[in-house]
């Protein structure tokens, strides 16, 4: 649809998506539309569809916060989508019994597990190799993302700061951040985090590489709703860079650790993964919480 514009706000993104499905869904007249995540191109593709009465099914339905602000936009993308929706596909027996709770009805309710962890059976191999793997040889690698709008501003801030803190106490350990294309969350970098030499700022990657990277990396720092999948299934500590998450199995199962965004909070987390082995390997579990 070529939608995609520099800066653009959420509303032009929705209508963007809306208006150009229009005449595609006419022309192709489908049975239904699968919409998957909780994106906005996701719940506006979902409502082109209901609008011109073609079944919807959700992929990844029954997320939950319950806090229509956190994640924002995402947390309400994903409820409304599930609302137009004639068949929620739920990855997890908690995410099903949401949308039951919630009034779906239990016949257009099918628990199907992950399709992140699917993917990453077929995406991880022993013979990847890239030039910032060989970069960080010899140290602790850790993969940062941050990116999400709630955070933009002060919050951001105060989470490069700590963690730029956090690895100047380090010595062994190196960042490796794919900083997302948004002029906003690049300046931030750029800020607080640039012009150190065991911080590395790069483009964003494409899936291959994150996986790879992700599984030969020593623990994470995100804001990201997939990586909480991903990084325990690997075996690899998650620091929520979050004070809500819609992925509530990590956190019980211990693979994963809200840290918010207080500059106190997220460098206390930090050091005490790196310093203590105890809390680490306690974290490090390999296991997948999400289904396949």
């Amino acid at each position: 649809l070529s939608i995609m514009r520099e800066e653009q706000p959420l509303l032009d993104i929705a209508s963007g998506v809306i208006k150009g499905l229009r005449p595609v869904l006419e022309e192709i007249c489908p049975d239904a539309v699968l919409v998957q995540g909780d994106t906005t191109t996701a719940f506006a593709a979902a409502l082109a569809a209901y609008y011109m009465n073609i079944p919807v099914g959700h992929v990844e339905a029954g997320l939950r916060t319950y806090d229509i602000c956190r994640p924002y936009p995402e947390e309400f993308n994903r409820q409304a989508a599930d609302s137009a929706a004639s068949w929620c596909f739920a990855p997890t027996e908690r995410a099903g019994e949401n949308l039951i709770r919630e009034g779906k009805r239990l016949e257009s309710v099918y628990v199907t597990g992950n399709t992140v962890i699917d993917a990453l059976k077929t995406t991880v191999r022993e013979s990847y190799a890239h030039p910032e793997l060989t970069w960080a040889e010899g140290s602790r690698l850790v993969f940062l993302t941050a990116h999400r709008r709630e955070i933009w501003g002060d919050p951001m801030r105060r989470i490069f700061r700590a963690i730029r803190q956090v690895v100047e106490e380090h010595p062994d350990v190196k960042v490796l951040y794919p900083v997302h294309s948004n002029p906003i969350v690049r300046h931030a970098a750029e800020e607080v985090l640039g012009g150190h030499e065991r911080i590395h700022l790069i483009d964003p990657v494409d899936v291959l590489d994150c996986h790879n990277i992700l599984a030969r990396s020593h623990l994470v720092l995100t804001d990201s709703g997939g990586l909480q999948e991903e990084a325990p299934s690997l075996g690899k500590p998650v620091l929520v860079l979050r004070d809500r998450t819609e992925r509530p199995e990590g956190v019980e199962a211990g693979a994963l650790r809200l840290v918010g965004t207080e500059e106190a909070s997220v460098r206390s987390g930090f050091r005490e993964l790196l310093d203590s082995p105890e809390t680490y390997r306690a974290m490090a579990r390999v296991t997948n919480l999400y289904g396949d």
